[in-house]
């Protein structure tokens, strides 16, 4: 399950943050994941659940979906992506290789495959609130 390894890096980025911000305790931490990574958001906070120790004994975990955009480089149409668009074979490769998104979407005013992940693409430490 990548949530766990996922949620450790995700700790380890937040641990630097906290030093380097000179928090004694956190509060609450504030997570994005894109909507491309097919992260399961309920494994990603069970982890975090079970991983804080330190400063972040008593921390809130918030983890956000951000959804995936796509603009056409051939017309520029802006879309959001659909997850009925694909099926469950091709969403389990996009989860894997984003970057194979091309072989599976397309633009839906013109059928370009060239397009570009504008939003829901990895995950974020969007913020961190505490006590110094």
């Amino acid at each position: 399950m990548h949530e766990w390894a996922l949620a450790e890096a995700v700790l380890a980025a937040a641990v630097e943050v906290a030093e380097w911000e000179g928090l004694k305790q956190v509060s609450e931490v504030r997570v994005r994941v894109g909507e491309l990574q097919k992260v399961d958001v309920e494994i990603l906070e069970f982890a975090f659940s079970q991983l804080r120790d330190g400063i972040f004994k008593s921390a809130r975990f918030v983890v956000g979906l951000e959804l995936a955009e796509f603009k056409c480089r051939a017309c520029g149409h802006y879309w959001i992506f659909s997850k009925e668009s694909v099926d469950y074979y091709s969403a389990e490769a996009i989860h894997f290789v984003p970057e194979v998104a091309h072989v599976y979407i397309k633009c839906p005013v013109c059928g370009s495959p060239d397009f570009e992940v504008v939003k829901g693409r990895g995950i974020w430490l969007e913020s961190i609130k505490g006590v110094k």
